[in-house]
């Protein structure tokens, strides 16, 4: 409250463009974003007043997967096709308008978000449209990395089609070289080395896309063909002991398929049937070689996943202030994997290595949007979810699953500015078939058994959030949640090994603070400043210590900062994603891991509305990499520290070049 009140003593309100509708929507045309010049829909999203994009997560399914943004009212028939790559192809010319969307309104899928964008695109334009796009990635050895995207759209009529083929290489940004240390408990120098990481990828992605008036309706398909090779290689040279080296490679590739569909059809001036149709496919392999003197271990991964979707929606407009919706959706979710780990040509015994899963999930929801008085939306929903998940190979079950998940949302305009939102629902998280097979880290030390036996990770959400809007594109939100969770999914031995497991009941608090704030007043026209924070806390009992400790890897604390600021033909500005931790307790060992923070400057030349040459510094500050290894000599719960090993690495920074041109026709 600091900063607003801050805020609203030093800026003078600006006149703004965005168009305030009085039933929670708001709608901002090209004219609030000219001064930024913005390329596609993604720059237009990334300048909308408290907004921070969510582009979906990869669970299996359609109706939890979903992101936060709508293009012209629908939610992309994708799933493997990021709704950041779906935007950056939309070219800003084409965008008519993008309607945000707070708390929910009739007639809108919030898809459980609390806020919604919807990019509403220019209709009957007829035309093509080719835009080129080459980037350059250089580091200070010497290394690039070049790619090129090519994405043409237009439309015939009153059908319109899309090509993209965005080959490339890239840089994983999370290794570099830097020291290591073994640490004995007692504080002696056991072991002493410089490390030298060197990763980097290649991917061949080809999406297609058509979309024409079908059957009284609309429909769309899409189609996405995905190549990705990846391989790192890291050589620790000793000191103490002297001349002694380890190296370790690793090899990941991957080739996944996508087709999709989607069908809208209106059933009379209310009514509106939705169907959609997705099937994908993933191929993986990966192999990591680790070699020292005397030892060697080989660890091998295989799998496929497949999955099917078919989903059928009926959505009602009763009246204006209220809506309703109601479907379902089946999905047959396979996963076949083979592993293997040898140490020295002999193999080892892993728990899980060669298992196959089949599951078939449904899902049934009736959902409600109605506007009871002008200030007032209430949202609710109920979704029941079944599943029978069935185990074969080295893990043989079978299980059936049922969930009943209610959602309950609460939006008041307090007054046109000022916005309270309450939500209490019931989530159930869904099972993560890589955690059904075993994996490795060979230089780290780490070795993972599979279990198949989980639950899904469920809890009680209780959310309060206030929004407040000022100086025309001023915002700023506060959030606090608490969830009560129960199976949480954590981590537990598994004989000799650690793998996932369901520990019990635990909690999580979060307190979550976005700012959008105008600089217009301090004489830096057009500028913005963007910053979104977000603190955890969380408690579960260990299963190895039986003590209270934080739910593993989830972060205590997040936050970025954006500043932009254009100036004529050009734009500039920095991009600051903070520093974070993570902990993962094992149950004889504990690992740290904590990263730096990446402060990347840019600036953008954009002579014209078809051309821009952009140069970013990414990684100006060298940000670290410390990785922390705390070694038990058995089981945390009775042995003593045995070893404490750091690693510090230091990611290149990257000098980034980028060309765009746009040929229309």
């Amino acid at each position: 409250m600091l900063i607003w009140g801050l805020a609203q003593a030093a800026l003078a309100a600006a006149p703004a463009p965005a168009v305030p509708t009085g039933e929670g929507v708001t709608s901002y045309p090209p004219a609030f974003f000219a001064s930024a010049h913005p390329n596609t829909a993604m720059d237009m999203i990334g300048r909308l007043p408290g907004f921070t994009l969510d582009t979906g997560s990869g669970v299996r399914g359609y109706e939890g997967a979903a992101g936060n943004v709508l293009i012209d009212g629908q939610r992309p028939a994708s799933k493997t096709d990021d709704l950041g790559s779906l935007l950056s192809r939309i070219l800003a010319s084409q965008v008519e308008r993008i309607d945000l969307i707070r708390g929910g309104a009739p007639g809108i899928d919030m898809q459980g978000k609390t806020v919604i964008a919807n990019v509403v695109r220019k209709t009957g334009a007829g035309g093509w449209n080719l835009l080129v796009h080459y980037a350059d990635q250089t580091t200070p050895d010497g290394r690039r990395f070049p790619f090129l995207r090519l994405e043409a759209s237009g439309a015939v009529g009153k059908r319109n089609w899309e090509l993209s083929f965005d080959p490339g290489e890239f840089l994983d940004d999370s290794v570099g070289d830097g020291p290591l240390t073994d640490v004995n408990a007692d504080g002696s120098a056991r072991n002493v080395a410089h490390i030298h990481t060197n990763a980097r990828g290649a991917q061949l992605p080809l999406t297609g896309a058509i979309e024409t008036p079908f059957a009284g309706g609309q429909l769309r398909l899409n189609t996405r063909l995905f190549s990705q090779t990846y391989n790192s290689n890291e050589l620790d040279s000793f000191s103490r002991p002297s001349g002694l080296t380890e190296h370790d490679h690793i090899d990941d590739n991957k080739f996944q398929t996508e087709l999709g569909g989607r069908f809208v059809r209106p059933l009379g001036a209310r009514l509106r049937l939705e169907l959609v149709a997705l099937r994908q496919t993933r191929h993986e392999v990966t192999a990591d070689d680790f070699a020292a003197p005397g030892d060697r271990d080989q660890f091998h991964l295989l799998s496929d996943n497949a999955e099917t979707i078919g989903r059928a929606v009926a959505k009602f407009q009763q009246r204006p202030a209220l809506s309703w919706e109601a479907g379902g959706e089946y999905a047959l979710n396979t996963l076949d994997s083979a592993t293997r780990l040898a140490h020295n040509a002999a193999p080892l015994q892993l728990p899980a290595a060669d298992v196959r899963v089949e599951e078939k999930r449904w899902e049934a929801f009736v959902k409600a949007v109605w506007r009871p008085i002008a200030p007032l939306t209430v949202e609710g929903a109920v979704r029941q979810e079944g599943s029978r998940i069935a185990s074969s190979g080295d893990v043989v079950l079978e299980k059936t699953l049922y969930f009943t998940k209610p959602r309950l949302a609460v939006t008041w305009e307090v007054d046109p500015d000022t916005q309270l939102r309450l939500r209490l629902e019931r989530e159930v998280g869904q099972l993560d078939f890589n955690a059904f097979v075993a994996s490795a880290s060979l230089v780290q030390g780490v070795v993972t058994a599979g279990n198949p036996n989980l639950e899904p990770q469920q809890d009680w959400a209780g959310e309060i959030a206030l929004e407040r809007r000022f100086l025309g594109s001023g915002d700023l939100s506060l959030t606090y949640r608490h969830l009560k969770i129960t199976d949480v999914v954590d981590r537990a031995p598994f004989g000799d090994f650690d793998a996932p497991a369901n520990i019990g009941d635990g909690t999580e608090d979060d307190a979550v603070a976005n700012l959008t704030l105008p600089l217009d007043r301090l004489g830096l026209k057009g500028a913005q400043l963007r910053g979104d924070f977000t603190r955890r806390w969380s408690q579960v009992t260990d299963p190895t210590t039986h003590r209270p400790r934080p739910i593993t890897v989830l972060h205590p604390t997040d936050w970025d900062l954006h500043y932009t600021q254009p100036v004529g033909a050009f734009v500039y500005g920095v991009d600051i994603y903070g520093g974070w931790q993570e902990t993962t307790f094992r149950f004889n060992q504990i690992q740290v891991v904590k990263q730096g923070t990446n402060v990347t400057p840019f600036a953008e030349w954009k002579p014209r509305p078809d051309f821009s040459f952009r140069i970013e510094l990414d990684n100006v500050t060298a940000r670290g990499r410390h990785n922390i290894f705390q070694n038990f000599a058995g089981s945390r719960a009775a042995a003593p520290l045995d070893l404490i090993e750091e690693r510090r690495v230091h990611p290149s920074r990257i000098i980034y070049l980028r060309v765009r041109k746009t040929f229309s026709g």
